[in-house]
């Protein structure tokens, strides 16, 4: 087990489906809401896969490779039913989606060796790490065959407080498909896009965009006991003994509420 916080850890949750074939990018942008073809090889960004009603049924962190490998970095879905999912999609796409249990996910509160920003570093052979760092928080995410760094309850808890703080909503499955991206304010984390053209839930996405009508956003509380998810308004929830915060999707207009703390930002990857 770890001994200091900056020691590595495996991320309890995540995993890894791969997208591998000459067409892994542009089948990839047809089907996420981010604009994968314009992000360089090399780089990261956050995207989601939206039903065709515009809710994400998944968030994750994109990683092109290269031309011919999207990773997807999926922190809270099932990694084999998600894949099974994204293959009715696939038709005449020369395109192979597998999970990838082979690859660990790890982290560290640490600061990467080399990886910075949006920029990935690493190889296939032996792994990539990813800046996960933002305002007031230095986090390293390792993806690779590397000798599997043991759990820790405790530092797997710390990282998800500091994903709600900074506004990266974790999603059961009680939460999947029910809330657009704006209604979680994924605009903060420049997770899709309104100008790329099609994709699942597209419409809906660009019509509340530019109309202006979503209603709802994304809230972070903190209380002194832990939230419950599905509790009101409350669709994540965070725990590391000293710290208990919930995110919820509220009315614009609202009373004010004394548990209403402000969201942290930096952890945006915008396309580079």
């Amino acid at each position: 087990m770890p001994d200091k916080p900056n020691s590595p850890f495996t991320l309890a949750g995540h995993h890894l489906v791969a997208l591998h074939g000459p067409d892994a990018v542009r089948f990839a942008h047809a089907q996420f809401m981010s604009d994968v073809a314009g992000l360089a090889d090399g780089h990261w960004h956050w995207s989601g896969w939206l039903t065709p009603k515009g809710r994400v049924v998944a968030l994750f962190a994109l990683l092109r490779l290269d031309a011919e490998h999207v990773w997807l970095v999926l922190p809270d879905a099932d990694p084999e039913a998600f894949a099974a999912a994204l293959r009715r999609f696939v038709f005449r796409s020369k395109v192979e989606v597998a999970p990838r249990p082979d690859l660990q996910v790890g982290g560290a509160f640490a600061t990467p060796l080399q990886a910075h920003a949006g920029v990935l570093a690493g190889s296939l052979d032996a792994g990539f790490e990813l800046d996960m760092g933002g305002d007031g928080c230095t986090r390293v995410l390792r993806v690779g065959r590397a000798a599997h760094a043991p759990a820790h309850d405790a530092l797997d808890a710390r990282w998800r407080v500091a994903d709600l703080a900074h506004g990266l909503p974790r999603l059961d499955a009680s939460q999947s498909g029910e809330w657009t991206p704006q209604m979680l304010s994924l605009q903060r984390l420049e997770a899709f896009s309104v100008k790329k053209g099609c994709y699942p839930g597209q419409e809906i996405v660009a019509r509340t965009h530019f109309l202006g009508k979503s209603k709802r956003e994304l809230v972070l509380l903190e209380g002194g006991m832990p939230f419950e998810v599905g509790v009101g308004d409350v669709v994540s929830v965070a725990s590391d003994g000293e710290r208990h915060l919930g995110l919820a999707v509220r009315a614009l207009e609202r009373e004010p509420d004394p548990r209403e703390r402000p969201l942290l930002g930096g952890l945006a990857r915008p396309p580079v």
